[in-house]
């Protein structure tokens, strides 16, 4: 199961190009990158509401990289608190920050500087800083208090960790019980061969670190999550220079998958 880098592998460079790839997007998303960016990308391959994205910054949704529609998964109610765990330029953390409403709260955590800057005006642009702020800070080291949030969502962040289990530990701490992990993620058909699994621009490209989705509904229920269903699949790769470099038996597709920390 690769929920772990493979031995030997330089950790500290492929956080290099995970940061350097997201800073290029947050500098230019306009740019050349082994996978899709943007508005329209959302709205045909990955199904969410043109009009929505339409009403928030186009600073913010033209920098958007998701795999996934985590916000599709479940609701969110007024009054929440909702943590977007990478939240990149900001796309869902201010579709989360729209449905907590004033009562509410949505915190995003990333550790690109340039998504976070952009993050921030984009929060501001839209009128919403007074319940959304933008935290520096890994998904493996959450800068949120334990037992504190109503929802997780994430959005092509579990592939890009060498420390999977790490990830969901971190997860499960912030949650409140109940809470629910709205999750969207890269999975494939069958193991990666170690070769692609060291290549630290396809790490950055959300695929050499993904799982299948056994090994990721698995890993779910082994910290502890409860009610875990794979839901929608996306074709976020499709016609991608990432998907050029795999097998085609791969599959690699994007996941939507519910799962919820148990009250007791």
């Amino acid at each position: 199961m690769a929920l772990t880098a493979p031995s030997g592998f330089d950790v500290s460079e492929l956080r290099e190009a995970i940061r350097t790839t997201y800073e290029q997007v947050a500098l230019d998303p306009s740019g050349v990158f082994h996978f899709h960016r943007g508005a329209a990308y959302a709205v045909n391959l990955l199904g969410y509401d043109a009009a929505e994205l339409a009403s928030l910054p186009e600073e913010a949704t033209s920098r958007f990289a998701g795999v996934g529609n985590p916000l599709a998964i479940g609701p969110i109610e007024p009054g929440e608190t909702v943590l977007d765990h990478a939240c990149g330029a900001g796309t869902d953390l201010l579709l989360a920050a729209g449905r907590v409403g004033p009562q509410g709260r949505a915190i995003g955590v990333d550790i690109t500087p340039g998504m976070r800057q952009v993050a921030s005006r984009a929060l501001a642009a839209a009128g919403v800083a007074d319940r959304a702020e933008i935290r520096a800070g890994s998904y493996e080291d959450l800068p949120v208090a334990t037992s504190s949030v109503d929802v997780v969502i994430s959005n092509g962040v579990i592939n890009l960790a060498p420390e999977k289990r790490r990830v969901f530990q971190e997860i499960w701490r912030v949650l409140r019980p109940g809470g629910r992990l709205y999750l969207a993620d890269v999975v494939v058909a069958r193991e990666l061969k170690l070769e692609a699994r060291q290549r630290p621009e396809l790490w950055a490209a959300c695929i050499a670190g993904a799982l299948t989705e056994r090994e990721l509904v698995s890993t779910c229920h082994d910290i502890g999550f409860a009610e875990v269903r794979p839901l929608m699949h996306f074709r976020c790769f499709e016609g991608t220079s990432a998907e050029d470099k795999v097998s085609s038996d791969l599959h690699v597709q994007g996941l939507n998958l519910f799962a919820r920390k148990p009250q007791h």
